[in-house]
């Protein structure tokens, strides 16, 4: 049985190398399903994306439809995950699908990988670290390193298979 792996993007230039993610992560056998926040969605090719895996989500879902339209998730990765989204879900303020989703899936106990690609000058800001800490308190794994770029997607996918399952 294949496992969903839901893929979160924001807003950073690491969101337009999307596709290359999604067919690695079918490559190890993920059946992947893409989710964007509003500015995630700017960076995307949508098209391609939907080809691989289905509509991309950005928006909530309305009153007169019963599901989401998604699979259940085994594990999300939040890559490229940006400083607005990283500091929104640690406070649990779900404005966006994208920020909703997380609060809600780290609530029911979904493995989640966080990939922050943040400035270094954004990193330094004071709500920034405590927020990562209070993610990780939540059992979201992080890989973030403020003195490197973001990981490749080849290492993503790594850290991936290092997680637990649920």
């Amino acid at each position: 049985m294949t496992k969903v792996l839901y893929a979160i993007a924001c807003g950073a230039p690491a969101a337009s190398d999307l596709v290359t993610f999604v067919r690695l992560a079918q490559d190890a056998g993920w059946h992947v399903r893409v989710i964007a926040t509003p500015m995630g969605v700017k960076f995307l090719d949508v098209e391609r994306l939907a080809a691989l895996t289905g509509p991309v989500r950005t928006d909530f879902r309305l009153p007169h439809e019963t599901s989401n339209g998604l699979p259940p998730a085994d594990a999300v990765v939040v890559a490229p995950a940006t400083f607005n989204t990283i500091n929104k879900w640690a406070l649990g303020i779900a404005d966006t699908v994208a920020v909703g989703m997380l609060c809600e899936l780290v609530g029911m106990g979904v493995p989640t990988l966080a990939v922050p690609q943040v400035k270094a000058e954004l990193a330094s800001h004071v709500a920034f670290k405590p927020n990562l800490d209070a993610l990780r308190s939540m059992g979201v794994h992080v890989l973030f390193d403020p003195a490197e770029p973001m990981p490749r997607w080849e290492d993503i996918i790594t850290t991936l298979s290092t997680i637990p399952a649920r």
